[in-house]
């Protein structure tokens, strides 16, 4: 029963893409993984056409959620002739032979048990950052959904055909996993954590790191913002007290 695709958003990843996508494909129920190469200046498209995956690339940078997009509509596209949609597994292209133990992500979907799980990583990777955008993400959603994540901004998720239309457009860049579970939940739809052995290349210290937490900091905020009017009046505040 191959009722799963896999969508792996990947940029600059020539190092660590092939182990993903060899992995993902040993997942039960893996028919189908598409990899959205997202403006990389290296191999990365190559290395996960030479790996096995289904490859559409973006000839410009355009944000994770608008490369979780363009990745669904391909599947959709090649579903085109099944009488059900496949279920949408999204793994980051860095987790390498670790994809591999995603499948407890996809069992309570399959199973009719929830409309979207989220991981929660139990191997402990040292991170370099202070976590001060995980706070702001698991916040603004408790305050707009009242539930509180352990693993807010986790892009490894698991979602029906069904709840990922009805969360159409996805938010810009790394507020999509904010977005998603606050439109979901705010939907009825049914969203739970699930506990996976997954690893990824952890967030380091140097500059490029600060600035990369600095984007998820600007998207997150805005993805909120959209969402919560009282969090939209703050930002309004501090741009218009610039000079």
């Amino acid at each position: 029963m191959q009722d799963l695709a896999v969508i792996i958003p990947a940029k600059d990843e020539a190092d660590r893409i092939a182990a993903t996508v060899k992995a993902a494909q040993e997942l039960p129920g893996a028919g189908l993984v598409v990899v959205v190469d997202d403006g990389s200046s290296d191999g990365t498209g190559r290395a996960a056409r030479d790996a096995g995956a289904r490859v559409v690339r973006h000839s410009r940078n355009r944000g994770k959620g608008a490369a979780m997009e363009t990745g669904a509509e391909a599947v959709r596209l090649l579903d085109d002739d099944r009488d059900q949609p496949r279920h949408l597994l999204f793994l980051d292209a860095d987790l390498a032979e670790t994809a591999r133990e995603a499948a407890p992500l996809v069992e309570p979907v399959r199973a009719g048990d929830a409309d979207m799980t989220i991981a929660v990583f139990t191997t402990t990777v040292k991170l370099g950052g202070h976590g001060f955008v995980v706070r702001l993400s698991r916040e603004g959603i408790r305050r707009a959904t009242g539930w509180e994540p352990a693993a807010p901004l986790n892009g490894q998720r698991c979602l029906t055909r069904a709840a990922f239309d009805a969360a159409l457009p996805l938010a810009a860049g790394f507020g999509v996993e904010t977005a998603l579970t606050i439109d979901l939940l705010r939907q009825g739809f049914r969203v739970r954590e699930v506990e996976v052995p997954l690893a990824h290349r952890a967030t380091g210290t140097d500059w490029r790191a600060q600035l990369h937490r600095g984007r998820q900091f600007r998207d997150v905020a805005r993805a909120l913002a959209v969402r919560e009017p009282a969090v939209a009046r703050r930002l309004g505040r501090v741009r218009g007290s610039r000079p």
